[in-house]
Parts: C-alpha cells; sequence; structure tokens
C-alpha cells in the first residue's frame, strides 16, 4: 500500500529513485552526466532539499533553482521535449512509491516549475498568466 510523502525519508526516495530514472535516460541523462557533469551523489541532498522545501515548507533549500538551468541552457538548449521527459519521469516515480494528497502536489508542483522554468528560458515571463490586451488607450 503506498503512503503519502510524510518527512525527508520519503522526499529522499522520491528523488534518488527519480534521478536514477533520468541518469539512465536516453534524452535526459547525456545532459546530466556528460554536458552538466553532475555528480550524482552530491545533486541528491540540494534536490532533496529543494523538494522537501516545496513539498513540506522546510525552507532547507536556499539556492537558485533558475539560474542553474540557465547556465546549462547556455550549454545545450533545453526544448519542451526535456521538460516533458522530466515531467513523465517525475510523475511515475511520486506515483509508484507514493499515493495522497502530498504526492499530488509534488505532481502539480513539479508541472509549474517545469512550465515556469521552460518560460524563463524562452526569455518570458515565469508566469503561466499573461495579460491580455486590446491595444486600445
Amino acid at each position: 500500500m503506498r503512503t503519502d510523502i510524510t518527512d525527508r525519508a520519503d522526499v529522499t526516495g522520491v528523488v534518488t529513485d527519480f534521478y536514477t530514472r533520468v541518469y539512465a535516460d536516453d534524452l535526459l541523462g547525456p545532459i546530466f552526466i556528460d554536458v552538466a557533469r553532475m555528480d550524482l551523489a552530491a545533486h541528491l541532498p540540494i534536490m532533496t532539499d529543494f523538494w522537501e522545501t516545496v513539498l513540506l515548507r522546510t525552507g532547507s533549500y536556499r539556492r537558485n533553482a533558475l539560474q542553474s538551468h540557465f547556465d546549462l541552457n547556455r550549454l545545450v538548449r533545453l526544448e519542451q521535449a526535456h521538460f516533458d521527459r522530466w515531467l513523465r519521469l517525475w510523475r511515475a516515480t511520486v506515483d509508484e512509491r507514493h499515493a495522497g494528497p502530498v504526492a499530488e502536489q509534488a505532481k502539480t508542483q513539479a508541472d509549474r516549475i517545469a512550465g515556469s522554468i521552460g518560460r524563463r528560458l524562452a526569455g518570458s515571463t515565469g508566469s503561466e498568466y499573461v495579460t491580455i490586451t486590446t491595444g486600445a488607450r
């Protein structure tokens, strides 16, 4: 029986399983391994802090997630396909491990974060809401 995400141990499990999948993925793996040259052992606690802050409001993440994506995007263009794959792997990992309101929030927040980062990398506002103007003044 799957339980909800309730503590750092749950977040660590999701993050570890997720990044294991990402590193093995034919689309995302080369970006993390060959382009970003990311040290998985060093990256996992940082991402656990990030998701623990997002889901459990611990305040343990104090970095700039957007800047790291801007830096990576300068090395390899991050396309919608990358974000779609990232989301598919994240959702599958969460669904296989957990069920409940926080698990659902993990998937919703991932959608929002991926959308916001994608929009920002494309030079737009991070918000999915854009003011509509009529041109009349």
